[in-house]
C-alpha cells in the first residue's frame, strides 16, 4: 500500500468566521467556503477543512470543540485502497464514501481516512542561497529577498496527537498501514512517516493523560526558513499571537514557527525538513529543551543602528 502523506485534516469548530479568518490569514486559499464551512488549499492541493462541530457527517469527536475530527491520507491507486482495506477490514468496520474514500478508526480512536491522493503539481521558486566556499545559487543582481516576496503553504506536511498510548499507537501504523518510525523521544513518542514518502515524518504522537487525547498541531511546508519568518511575521502583524518560536528543530531539522489559533490545536509553518529513506537509522532522543530545538529567536521591534554610539553608563 503507497500512503503518499497526508491529503486533508477535517476540523469540528464553533466559529466558521474566525477560522476562515485565520487560514487565509495563514497563507492558504479558501476553495470552498460558505456557513457551514470550507476547504482551505495550498499551492498542491493538500487542504484544511472545516465544519461546524455539529455537522452530523462527522466522525465523533474525541474532546470539545473546536477540535481534530478525521486526518486524511492520500494514496497512489486505488489498488492501494482496497489493500487497507482488505487489511484494516480484518478487525474494524471500514466505511467507504460515495467518492470511493475510506474511512475508519485506528486504534487510539482517532478518526481516519483514505483517498486516492488530491495532491497536485505546481512550480514554486527556490530560495536560492549564496555562500563563500561554494558555487553561487542566485544570479548576479538577481535579489534574495523583497518586500513582496511570496511566503505560501506548499503542501501540508505533518500532524501531531496528543495519545494516552503512544507505543500502541506506533504499532498500529507500523504493524497495519506500513508506517516508518525515523526518530523517537524516549518515553514521548515516535516520528513517522510512510512507506510511500521521504520526509522525516508527517505524524509524531506524544504521550500525554488521556483527557488531553486530541490534535497539538499541524503544519505546512514553506519554501525556506526565509519563508517561515516572513510568513510568521506577517501572520503576527495581522494578529495571531505566537505561541512558539521562531527556531529549527533539531530532529527533522525543519525550521519553525507556532502559533495559536481558533481550531483548537496550535498551526505551524514549517520548512527545509530532513528527508530519508530506509538506509537510515533511527535515532532515540530524551525529550528536551535541547532537543528539541537547536535554536529558538526572541523577537523585539524592528530596529535600524543610527546616530551616534548610545551613552555609556
Amino acid at each position: 500500500m503507497k500512503i503518499l502523506g497526508l491529503d486533508a485534516l477535517v476540523f469540528g469548530v464553533d466559529d466558521i468566521q474566525a477560522c476562515a479568518d485565520c487560514l487565509r490569514d495563514y497563507g492558504l486559499t479558501a476553495a470552498q467556503l460558505d456557513a457551514d464551512g470550507g476547504r482551505f488549499e495550498a499551492l498542491d492541493g493538500t487542504a484544511i477543512i472545516i465544519r461546524r462541530g455539529d455537522d452530523p457527517s462527522l466522525p465523533p469527536a474525541l474532546g470539545p470543540t473546536p477540535s481534530l475530527r478525521e486526518t486524511i491520507y492520500g494514496v497512489a491507486s486505488a489498488a492501494d485502497l482496497e489493500a487497507i482495506a482488505d487489511e484494516l477490514g480484518r478487525d474494524r468496520e471500514v466505511r467507504r464514501d460515495d467518492n470511493g474514500a475510506l474511512h475508519t478508526v485506528d486504534d487510539l480512536g482517532f478518526a481516519i481516512a483514505f483517498q486516492v491522493s488530491w495532491r497536485r503539481a505546481f512550480e514554486a521558486p527556490a530560495d536560492l542561497t549564496n555562500a563563500p566556499g561554494s558555487e553561487p545559487q542566485r544570479p548576479l543582481n538577481q535579489l534574495g529577498i523583497t518586500p513582496d516576496m511570496p511566503a505560501l503553504p506548499r503542501t501540508l506536511s505533518h500532524v501531531v496527537y496528543f495519545v494516552p498510548d503512544a507505543a500502541k499507537g506506533e504499532a498500529f501504523y507500523r504493524d497495519r498501514l506500513g508506517f516508518v518510525t525515523t526518530d523517537s523521544f524516549v518515553g514521548v513518542g515516535p516520528f513517522m512517516r510512510t512507506a510511500g514518502m521521504d520526509d522525516h515524518h508527517c505524524l509524531f504522537m506524544i504521550q500525554t493523560p488521556p483527557h488531553m487525547q486530541g490534535c497539538e498541531h499541524f503544519t505546512f511546508h514553506l519554501g525556506s526558513g526565509t519563508e517561515v519568518l516572513l510568513a510568521g511575521t506577517r501572520f503576527q502583524q495581522k494578529g495571531w499571537t505566537s505561541f512558539w518560536g521562531p527556531g529549527r528543530h533539531l530532529l527533522g531539522s525543519n525550521w519553525f514557527w507556532y502559533f495559536n489559533s481558533p481550531l483548537g490545536c496550535h498551526i505551524e509553518y514549517d520548512a527545509d525538513m530532513d528527508k530519508h529513506d530506509d538506509a537510515w537509522a533511527a535515532r532515540q532522543a530524551p525529550m528536551s529543551a535541547d532537543n528539541s530545538q537547536l535554536f529558538l529567536f526572541t523577537s523585539r521591534e524592528k530596529w535600524a543602528p543610527s546616530g551616534p554610539p548610545p551613552k555609556q553608563g
